[in-house]
């Protein structure tokens, strides 16, 4: 099997890369059948945006903390637990994100697009679904749009859902919502476009973020879904994203 390694800075990631480069070499990404991300979740987030042209499935060995998005690490048997193990295909957000200078961003996210405040005083946010206007105002720390595969992780610290992995729906989650008082979101389908507008730019600075890209000083952040990218990711049997899923919730 042509396996492509892949790892993250840590010394175990780069111990597991030594290891496992040796023991079953380490074909070009272009010539691979599959590939293996060493490290942690955020590294496996990383992989999975810059190798999403490829169209080949990732499978993730955890060298990491949580590893959330990895399956455990083990020298041995590798060929087998690739031939054998589970795929899940997500799709991940895309964000168009404007700022005060009318510059226009684009990106993809994974697990979530956030809007987080930037200063002092809380963010107050208009939000619009599908081109209709359904809170016109939100005062709150910030507030998100996440994947099903995302919805434990800044979700989930936000108290949003965790959403059944192969479920055709998207969470709005709101940070430390002030008004309205607890406000926690929304599901909404996979479907949906959701616009946040910020309000008071000036007094209230507002900054987007889409898997750890930011941008600043954003005054209009369009967020939908992307089904044209797919990202293939593998699990070994019975350890897949959907039973984590469930397993998170009764930790």
């Amino acid at each position: 099997m042509r396996i492509s390694f892949r790892s993250s800075t840590s010394p175990a990631a780069l111990a597991a890369y030594s290891a496992l480069s040796e023991r079953y070499g380490d074909a070009p990404v272009t010539q691979a059948e599959v590939i293996v991300a060493l490290g942690g979740d955020g590294f496996m987030l990383q992989t999975l945006h810059e190798t999403q042209s490829l169209g080949l499935p990732v499978y993730g060995m955890n060298c990491g903390t949580i590893g959330f998005l990895m399956n455990a690490y083990a020298e041995d048997r590798l060929e087998a637990r690739l031939r054998a193990a589970e795929e899940t295909v997500i799709n991940p957000l895309a964000m168009h994100a404007v700022n005060v200078a009318g510059r226009h961003h684009h990106a993809l996210a994974i697990n979530e697009v956030s809007l987080l405040r930037a200063g002092p005083q809380a963010a107050k946010l208009r939000i619009s679904v599908d081109g209709r206007e359904r809170m016109a105002e939100l005062v709150c720390d910030g507030a998100l749009v996440c994947t099903p595969a995302g919805s434990t992780a800044y979700n989930y610290s936000a108290h949003g859902p965790i959403l059944p992995i192969d479920s055709d729906v998207l969470a709005l989650t709101a940070m430390a919502a002030f008004r309205p008082r607890r406000w926690r979101g929304a599901i909404l389908p996979k479907t949906a476009i959701v616009r946040f507008d910020v309000l008071e730019t000036d007094k209230r600075p507002v900054m987007a973020d889409a898997d750890g890209r930011s941008f600043r000083d954003v005054v209009s952040v369009e967020i939908r879904s992307e089904p044209a990218v797919r990202h293939r990711i593998l699990f070994d049997p019975g350890h897949g994203l959907e039973e984590r899923l469930t397993h998170e919730q009764f930790m």
